[in-house]
């Protein structure tokens, strides 16, 4: 079984061997391995992707193993399987303002077109709290006038037994350390411009500015260090006239394109026609 591995914690001598010794012992396929120390932070960061054989017993036996050297270590240690359950990939879908996107996915997996369940709505605003009502999703709001609290967003991710994070029109930059936590191509975003012509906070804006007709939206992984470039999964185009008002521009980006674009990039992730290695897309060979 397809096994990904993330172990982050204070820099320290040592913390990478008995992670990489376990997983050998046990017989597993190492298919990727990378690390991160970062001595200005003084963290340490690793994420191992594993073939796990059958004869090494379950996926939990590996991940109490983790457990444990992770208590050993101080390191904080996921061990994650999409293929463990049996049931629907669990999804958590973050929110700030905007609505349409996260209702674009909601509507795709209630009417089947997109073969996830929402494990849970986060916002660092209570402004999606009533679209959660609605489609009968947890809301939880880990903002306190909009700064959110991470380590609540974290703990959010484990207790629901989320396999992707995505960031639906979520205005706030992840710290690191949940980069890191959740590496391996299981956050994802959407950004309401086109990558990478238009980063930033007001990609319409700046596109504007530039005399442009057409705009789009990206989807992309969301890795620790480096912008969307090779992680891109899916972008969509609208091209508009000549003297088209921004605010109409805005409006057409924001209601239709920027939705589907999302919904889209998800479900590729999601039907798995596509992953993360070492932080470039790939096409699935394991479909």
């Amino acid at each position: 079984m397809h096994v990904t591995i993330t172990a982050v914690g204070p820099d320290n001598r040592g913390l990478a061997d008995p992670i990489v010794h376990y997983v050998t012992d046990a017989g597993a396929n190492i298919h990727e391995i990378q690390m991160y120390d970062h001595d200005a932070e003084q963290l340490f960061a690793m994420l191992l992707r594993v073939e796990w054989p059958e004869s090494a017993g379950a996926v939990s036996t590996l991940r109490e193993a983790m457990r444990d050297i992770g208590e050993r270590k101080g390191l904080s240690i996921r061990t994650w399987a999409r293929d463990e359950r049996k049931d629907l990939p669990r999804i958590a879908l973050c929110t700030t303002y905007r609505p349409e996107p996260a209702r674009a996915v909601l509507r795709d997996i209630r009417d089947g077109r997109l073969k996830a369940q929402c494990a849970v709505m986060i916002g660092n605003r209570n402004a999606c709290r009533g679209l959660a009502e609605d489609f009968g999703v947890p809301f939880h709001n880990i903002g306190k006038g909009g700064d959110p609290d991470y380590g609540e967003m974290t703990r959010l991710f484990d207790e629901y037994q989320v396999d992707y994070m995505v960031l639906a029109r979520y205005m706030r930059v992840l710290p690191p350390r949940i980069c890191w936590e959740f590496a391996g191509g299981r956050i994802i975003n959407l950004h309401h411009g086109l990558l990478p012509s238009f980063p930033g906070f007001r990609p319409y804006q700046d596109a504007y500015v530039r005399h442009m007709l057409t705009y789009g939206a990206t989807v992309h992984f969301i890795i620790p260090e480096l912008d969307a470039g090779d992680q891109i999964i899916h972008q969509g185009t609208f091209n508009v006239f000549p003297g088209t008002p921004l605010e109409e521009i805005t409006r057409i980006g924001e209601t239709d394109n920027e939705p589907n674009v999302l919904s889209e990039g998800l479900r590729r992730v999601i039907d798995r026609e596509v992953e993360l290695h070492f932080h470039r897309i790939i096409k699935n060979s394991r479909k």
